[in-house]
């Protein structure tokens, strides 16, 4: 037989695409042709298939070897097609059970000496070839607990080129080496960093916070260093409910395909945390690289929580990155062979001092600033971005007569949060939203418009300009999960100035 098949999974992004891998052997000149728009990574695949073939004890067919990669016009990258390419080789060779082969998803790296090593996106790629009817797939030992989280999926795990061939029927000596270990165990915070009740005083940023949580709301933290900003935020993960099973397969297959993700524990069940210092790149907040583009913090933050501390000291290019996933709870990253698409609903946590020594509170006594250096630190926060921050508020210096008293625990506050949560699934069964900060503003005021004097209050701060039309908007969604949190099937008028309260309460420092 001159011609093999087999299948491998190329991902763009979080999609997969099943791809046919076909060898054919021609009497020819010896030569290894790869063809099938592969980058760079995959190209060098001929030199590790070749090399791991030798040492396995396989004999390399003495013929011009092609292997086309279809469909042609879908880009691949990465080492995850080794393996495929392999295995397609020899079985076109006839060294293994050709029927066998072709009904196969290979995914792996080759290493020189025959040794297969993991790669990253197993759990995407796993599901895409479920999902096209190939539940058949062989992946490296280290990646098989990661492989087995897709339902549906008959999953081998191999140690060796040789492992693999053998399971194919090929006549070859099984080796007895040990499985490459996983490199992959940087995984990102995913739970709460210490309790809330850590955090003395601060009775309103706290309710700010447990708000923020209760309706998915953006949140802005403005204050002098050692307020508590920082613990707030660390903590905000804590009170959040668990992923639902469709949220938890989608934030783990983002942590594979970045290579953060440690199979070990399971699907991700808690929201992420992602706190990226301010010195980071555009490229690493939202995503990005040669070739393939890699999801970025914003994108490891789905479905948790995105926390910028020192907020005025991102690079404005940074900041202004992030409107797009605030408004479409999505990341296209577009390259010259085509665009990725991460998911990335996070929630957003801006800390902020008042001013570049953080002094300007009070009479601002110790504030050695001058009002042009205030206003050109705190503009770097512009108005497009803030609009799209729910809840904005002040968090002053801790009083010492509050330093005593005892303050809610996270489990407290999260239970609360849990109940508001489910009255918002009840209320938005049905429609495209499930927490009140994706609804949009008109679904909010059809069902005021029995009441319409409950939205006094906001058409005064819209008059007085404290208010965008879109702040208004957000207003009403923090009116919503205001009387949420108190049980109320409906905001009542101090739930909407509290909405707008939230909203507008840390623009005095800004």
């Amino acid at each position: 037989m001159t011609l093999g098949r087999t299948l491998a999974v190329g991902l763009l992004g979080l999609t997969g695409s099943v791809v046919e891998v076909e060898a054919h052997l021609a009497a020819a000149l010896p030569a290894f042709v790869l063809v099938g728009l592969p980058d760079a990574s995959l190209a060098e695949a001929r030199d590790r298939v070749r090399a791991a073939v030798g040492s396995s004890g396989l004999t390399w067919p003495n013929r011009r070897v092609t292997v086309n990669l279809t469909p042609a016009g879908v880009p691949k990258s990465g080492p995850g097609f080794d393996l495929a390419v392999a295995v397609a080789v020899l079985a076109a060779s006839g060294l293994l059970d050709a029927r066998r082969a072709a009904r196969t998803v290979h995914l792996g790296e080759l290493g020189l000496d025959g040794r297969l090593r993991p790669v990253r996106g197993v759990l995407p790629a796993v599901a895409a070839a479920v999902a096209a009817g190939w539940p058949d797939v062989v992946v490296p030992v280290a990646d098989v607990p990661e492989a087995t989280l897709v339902p549906g999926a008959r999953v081998v795990g191999c140690a060796s080129l040789a492992a693999v061939v053998a399971r194919h029927g090929g006549q070859v000596a099984v080796p007895d080496v040990a499985p490459v270990p996983p490199s992959r165990r940087t995984a990102s915070g995913g739970t709460s960093r210490g309790d809330l009740s850590d955090v003395l005083g601060q009775h309103e940023a706290r309710w700010a916070v447990e708000v923020a949580a209760a309706g998915a709301h953006h949140l802005l933290l403005l204050g002098p260093p050692g307020a508590g900003k920082t613990m707030l935020a660390s903590r905000l993960p804590g009170v959040l409910p668990d992923l639902d099973e469709a949220d938890a397969v989608e934030v783990t297959g983002v942590h594979s395909v970045a290579g953060v993700f440690d199979p070990d524990g399971g699907l991700l069940r808690r929201p992420p945390f992602e706190d990226p210092h301010h010195t980071a790149t555009a490229a690493s907040i939202v995503g990005g690289g040669s070739g393939t583009p890699r999801p970025g913090a914003a994108s490891r933050a789905h479905r948790g929580v995105l926390f910028l501390d020192e907020a005025p000291e991102f690079r404005t290019a940074v900041l202004q990155t992030l409107r797009q996933p605030l408004e479409h709870g999505e990341l296209v990253i577009h390259r010259a062979a085509g665009a990725a698409r991460y998911p990335a609903r996070f929630q957003l946590v801006l800390a902020a001092n008042p001013c570049p020594c953080g002094q300007a509170y009070g009479q601002g006594l110790g504030c050695g600033c001058t009002s042009g250096d205030r206003r050109r630190y705190l503009g770097r926060l512009d108005g497009p971005l803030l609009d799209r921050v729910d809840v904005q508020v002040e968090v002053p210096p801790v009083r010492p007569g509050t330093l005593g008293r005892d303050a809610e625990s996270t489990a407290d506050v999260a239970e609360r949060v849990g109940a508001a949560r489910t009255a918002q699934r009840s209320r938005w069964r049905g429609t495209p939203w499930r927490v009140n900060s994706e609804v949009p503003g008109r679904a909010l005021r059809d069902l005021l418009r029995p009441d319409p004097g409950l939205l006094a209050e906001v058409d005064t701060a819209v008059e007085q300009g404290r208010l965008t039309l879109r702040g208004a908007d957000r207003a009403l969604r923090l009116a919503w999960t205001v009387a949420d949190l108190a049980g109320r099937d409906a905001p009542t008028r101090p739930d909407v100035d509290a909405g707008v309260a939230l909203r507008s309460r840390g623009r005095a420092g800004l």
